[in-house]
């Protein structure tokens, strides 16, 4: 055998011997984005923005909506996918609370952590015409009919729902709580009278509450709201709902755990480079939540955090009830 073919038959067998995403310049095709909320809500919405970014620097990113559980059906198809990058799905702190109360089998060592999409304050909404304009007449509306007034959040036993609990406890009544698939669903029927109140993201009401339908009466944070500046918090009314320590709600990019080095450095990249990027930027203030570039290892260690937290507060907020 020459030297040449014996060089070429050499370069053959490494070839053949490196893994698939070696060989095959990654991405080579669509990547699965699973969003575990119904299209519309703001985890969808940014996905989707991101999914636009993405686009210009070769990452196609399918966004695929995979409602139901508070997430974890979602996060399930993710945890389960091959560990190749082309299935990648969105976080949240809602799916954190699940797993804290043991009401999923899902576990973050399920997942490799790419990058923080968003941390997203929350608000208390009512209908336009409600009778209860400010935090106050809502609140003595609940004082005034314990047990009657409805409060909608996308999912339940989540922060959103841990914020419904709070305003409850803060007026010294039960409540009625009214759990849906997404916010795109609160935001509907709350628009619709069906609801009394709903707990939120901006992102996903802004729409309704420039059109007129809703309207932010508090703040579930410590300070204002630069997008919202006229709408108070909870803590300068003289209410604590924060009694058992800070509690963030956050949306990040994970993929299945054993994620290649090289592909997981591929996905942080573009990701951090996306959602640092001005057009994702100026997206964020206009829809009221704050990004960094928070990801990988640090990221990692962010989560689980604020799993601690809500192994804590989770537990006694629904288990003393």
């Amino acid at each position: 055998m020459s030297l040449i073919k014996k060089a070429f038959f050499a370069v053959a067998l490494t070839a053949a011997s490196l893994p698939a995403w070696s060989a095959d310049a990654y991405p080579s095709r669509d990547i699965r984005f699973i969003v575990p909320w119904n299209a519309g809500g703001s985890n969808d919405i940014a996905a989707r923005a991101l999914q636009q970014i993405l686009a210009k620097d070769g990452f196609n990113i399918v966004v695929e909506n995979a409602p139901g559980a508070t997430g974890a059906i979602g996060l399930t198809k993710v945890a389960n996918a091959p560990p190749d990058g082309y299935v990648i799905g969105m976080g949240t702190s809602s799916t954190l609370a699940q797993i804290a109360q043991k009401m999923t089998p899902l576990r973050n060592d399920q997942f490799t952590h790419i990058a923080r999409v968003s941390t997203d304050p929350l608000i208390l909404l009512v209908p336009a015409s409600s009778p209860t304009q400010t935090l106050e007449q809502f609140l003595d509306y609940m004082k005034k009919n314990p047990g009657k007034v409805s409060i909608g959040t996308p999912g339940t036993n989540n922060l959103n729902h841990i914020f419904a609990e709070m305003t409850a406890r803060v007026a010294g009544v039960p409540y009625v709580n009214v759990p849906y698939p997404g916010g795109s669903k609160v935001i509907a029927d709350l628009s619709g009278k069906q609801i009394q109140a709903a707990v939120l993201k901006p992102s996903e009401s802004r729409g309704q509450i420039e059109a007129g339908y809703v309207k932010p009466i508090a703040v579930f944070d410590n300070q204002r709201l630069k997008v919202m500046p006229d709408v108070p918090t909870f803590k300068e009314k003289g209410y604590d709902v924060f009694p058992y320590g800070p509690l963030v709600q956050m949306a990040y990019v994970v993929g299945p755990a054993g994620l290649p080095g090289p592909v997981r450095d591929k996905l942080i990249q573009a990701f951090e480079t996306a959602i640092l990027s001005p057009t994702f930027k100026s997206f964020s203030e206009q829809n009221g939540f704050l990004v960094d570039g928070l990801s990988g290892d640090a990221l990692e260690k962010e989560v689980l955090a604020v799993q601690k937290t809500l192994d804590d507060v989770g537990t006694k907020v629904f288990k003393a009830k």
